[in-house]
């Protein structure tokens, strides 16, 4: 069927200017035809079809003419009223480009440097990136100068790459602004200059750059280099977020959810949660999933929180690992698996995660869901340890004291360094250490400090050894009343010995010191 004499479909109404044009390109006029084509992909001045436009673009191509060249290219890079075929693509731009159509040199390089048609080819890529950027086409200039910025096809030089950029951004090209607004803030290739960043990127994001938008929010959000606004966060965040920027549908999130600057609101923080979440962002999928584990703003469901700790897990993110973990670790919303649970903690400990190192120490330890390895705890207690997670630090001290793994003087460091930071059972440990000079000197005095504070923490058995030490007047003075306190106290907390010692301390004391002892600990 001859396309180009097709007869209009019965109630279409074309105007006087399709006429006229047509009238034209069937008699052989190249414009024309090409401008025929360009009406129906437009769908201007009649119903849009790409199948007719592909057929008077080829033969305006056919004749030489470089922007149907061009457009018939774009028909089959897109596989609009042809099937997608790169090749053809490829050949089609390369006749536009050749005869020096800047857009056709664009697109040919695009193709170089993506491998689509043809094998990639970054010199060929830059060569007609080149041609076109020294034509003024913004697009080419901006890709020319991230070639030197990446040293992509040709010795990196910051200089050049800023050179093409400028170039780009002084004719409005927004993702060179950005480029450009990036170097001034860090200072890459020159001096820093913020409100030269924030002047590029201001004209970037009302373009509407989604990445400007969001660092432009970002800034806003922090105060940085602006002075803190959150509704000008949420301005800037809401456009990029609406374009399906997944960070700033994220941040967007946390600002409701937490109410910094604006009226906390659930119901927002969630819908942009969950549109981030279901775009794949995995931060939003492992706090969609804290929403469902614990009924906030959703009604709770376990299955729907391993669910999409799952999808963040199997991004890589740990916090959402060790999350699941916890759900095969109770048997919530997933079959209770032992192994199941070690196995997506060990992920999350591998990247970092301190809960994850400490929570696989313990299972190591005991031999939960994997073999017991004593060696293997020790490790996994070392490196959150080594992130000065006191409960990590306790933990190495008391393997190495109970396995004899070690110098009971790395011991005694642990334990310090947990008791700094008011770890008690630390504090205890420590103390004890002091009292029986295990791994340093005897120091009474220094146990007794520790001793009194794991004691005043609720520590049972320090509160019955300070007790003792008040008795005794060890590394403190004598002083009954006190020691019938912590002894009282050791007694509530399970002490057995503290009872039969609370009642020979009681028998010698003095009827008034009995009772300054009794009011001491009313209520304790």
């Amino acid at each position: 069927m001859d396309t180009a004499t097709t007869a209009p479909a019965a109630g279409e109404r074309h105007t006087a200017e399709f006429l006229r044009v047509k009238g034209l390109a069937e008699r052989g006029v190249a414009s024309a035809q090409h401008s025929l084509g360009f009406m129906y992909v437009n769908g201007q001045g009649v119903p849009r079809n790409y199948e007719l436009a592909v057929a008077w673009y080829r033969m305006a191509a056919a004749a030489g003419l470089e922007q149907a060249q061009y457009n018939l290219g774009v028909m089959y890079q897109k596989g609009q009223g042809v099937a997608q075929d790169y090749e053809q693509a490829l050949y089609w731009y390369g006749c536009a480009a050749g005869q020096g159509y800047a857009p056709a040199q664009y697109n040919l390089g695009w193709l170089y440097a993506k491998g689509q048609g043809v094998a990639t080819d970054v010199h060929q890529a830059l060569h007609w990136f080149r041609r076109a950027a020294e034509q003024g086409d913004a697009g080419a200039q901006h890709n020319l100068g991230m070639m030197y910025e990446g040293g992509k096809g040709i010795a990196q030089d910051q200089e050049q790459a800023l050179t093409w950029y400028r170039r780009a951004a002084a004719q409005g090209y927004a993702r060179a602004q950005f480029a450009l607004a990036l170097r001034y803030d860090s200072g890459q290739g020159v001096e820093r200059d913020p409100a030269q960043a924030l002047d590029w990127l201001r004209r970037a994001a009302g373009q509407g750059h989604a990445p400007a938008q969001f660092n432009l929010g970002l800034r806003y959000d922090k105060g940085q280099d602006v002075e803190q606004d959150s509704a000008q966060a949420i301005h800037w965040y809401e456009r990029a977020a609406e374009q399906g920027h997944l960070s700033s549908q994220f941040n967007l999130a946390l600002v409701f959810d937490s109410g910094h600057g604006v009226a906390r609101d659930e119901e927002k923080a969630l819908a942009w949660y969950r549109r981030a979440a279901e775009q794949g962002h995995a931060g939003a999928q492992d706090n969609l999933g804290l929403r469902y584990e614990h009924g906030q703003g959703v009604a709770r469901d376990a299955g729907l929180a391993a669910h999409w700790y799952r999808k963040a897990g199997e991004q890589g993110l740990p916090a959402a690992q060790y999350h699941l973990g916890q759900l095969y670790d109770a048997g919530q919303g997933v079959e209770h698996d032992p192994a199941q649970a070690a196995a997506w903690y060990r992920k999350a400990a591998e990247q970092g995660h301190l809960r994850a190192q400490f929570d696989l120490g313990l299972r190591f330890e005991a031999g939960n869901g994997v073999p017991r390895d004593v060696a293997h705890a020790l490790e996994w207690y070392r490196r959150a340890a080594a992130q000065a997670y006191a409960p990590a630090q306790h933990m190495v001290g008391t393997l190495i004291d109970r396995e004899d793994l070690g110098d009971p003087r790395e011991a005694t460091d642990w334990y310090r360094k947990a008791a700094e930071q008011g770890h008690a059972p630390a504090q205890f440990a420590l103390a004890l250490r002091y009292d029986s000079a295990h791994g340093v000197e005897r120091d009474y005095e220094a146990a007794h400090f520790w001793y009194l504070c794991a004691a005043r923490q609720g520590h049972a058995r320090a509160q019955f050894n300070l007790g003792v030490m008040y008795a005794t007047g060890q590394g403190t003075g004598c002083d009954p009343v006190e020691a019938y306190g912590w002894l009282h106290r050791a007694a509530a907390g399970g002490i057995p010995a503290a009872a039969p010692y609370l009642k020979r301390i009681a028998s010698r004391m003095e009827p008034l010191q009995l009772a300054q002892a009794q009011v001491f600990t009313e209520g304790a």
